[in-house]
């Protein structure tokens, strides 16, 4: 819907965008389980909006892209306006508020932290505890390499593609 169309993100954003590999990677695993066009999808730490936009251009029209950052949400909802992306919504908020707070459920939650994060692991224990996945949804992290996951309920699948990891879990 919207290949071909380059997104620039300013260089003052403080964001480590998820690799072209990495995102493909992803991708592809997904649409082996979803129709994007029929889902729900969260993007923690949103950063670029970089994941919500392949999202989006794959027929996702229920986006909710969540960073503290305003320059972030601020470009992210820039991004969408620009691009027509009606069903993206960019949230300015702590992460953890937001999940502890948000009222509904997602097909698929992304959580893409600093690597160097040391609460990624609240962020699986929140979705889970406050049942924020749809019956067939999943809850992926992406991490570096010194974090491990697997130890945690629900573990469905790990892959590592570079030096990007995810960590997928399902309800």
């Amino acid at each position: 819907m919207y290949k071909g169309r380059r997104i620039t993100a300013p260089s003052v954003l403080p964001v480590r965008p998820t690799t072209d590999a990495a995102k493909e990677s992803l991708f592809n695993i997904l649409s082996n389980s979803f129709s994007f066009d029929q889902i729900s999808f969260l993007d923690l730490f949103t950063g670029t909006g970089n994941i919500s936009y392949e999202m989006a251009s794959r027929g996702c029209t229920d986006i909710s892209a969540v960073d503290i950052d305003y320059r972030c949400t601020g470009f992210v909802k820039a991004t969408a306006s620009n691009l027509g992306m009606e069903g993206l919504l960019a949230v300015k908020r702590d992460v953890y508020q937001y999940l502890r707070e948000v009222s509904r459920s997602y097909d698929i939650i992304f959580a893409d932290p600093p690597y160097k994060h040391g609460e990624t692991a609240l962020i699986h224990k929140l979705v889970f505890e406050r049942g924020l996945l749809e019956e067939d949804g999943c809850l992926i992290l992406e991490h570096g390499e010194d974090q491990d996951f697997s130890s945690l309920a629900h573990l469905h699948d790990e892959r590592r593609i570079g030096n990007v990891n995810f960590t997928i879990f399902k309800r």
